[in-house]
């Protein structure tokens, strides 16, 4: 129960601190920023894909997080894309 109370600690920081780091970044810098969102989320994938793979203590549990986890990171790459896109669009000229 100790290590759960823990984690959740540092998860609850780590939304405090990602709040005030995108809130602190200026508009001129979103799209490096996406951009780099889109890579994490790519690690994650890969991540995802192992911890879901076949091994001898791969349980039920861990392969549906595995698929959850790698269904909501590709949605996230390609809408991120999809933004970064648009907002590199924005720089064109006419």
């Amino acid at each position: 129960m100790e290590m759960f109370i823990m984690t959740l600690t540092i998860f609850v920081l780590a939304i405090f601190v990602g709040v005030e780091v995108i809130n602190k970044v200026p508009p001129t810098l979103h799209t490096p920023l996406m951009s780099g969102t889109n890579a994490i989320s790519g690690i994650v994938v890969v991540g995802a894909i192992i911890s879901s793979g076949a091994s001898e203590h791969t349980t039920v549990l861990s392969t549906v997080l595995g698929v959850g986890a790698i269904t909501l990171a590709t949605i996230n790459i390609v809408a991120g894309f999809m933004v970064t896109d648009r907002m590199l669009n924005m720089f064109k000229k006419k």
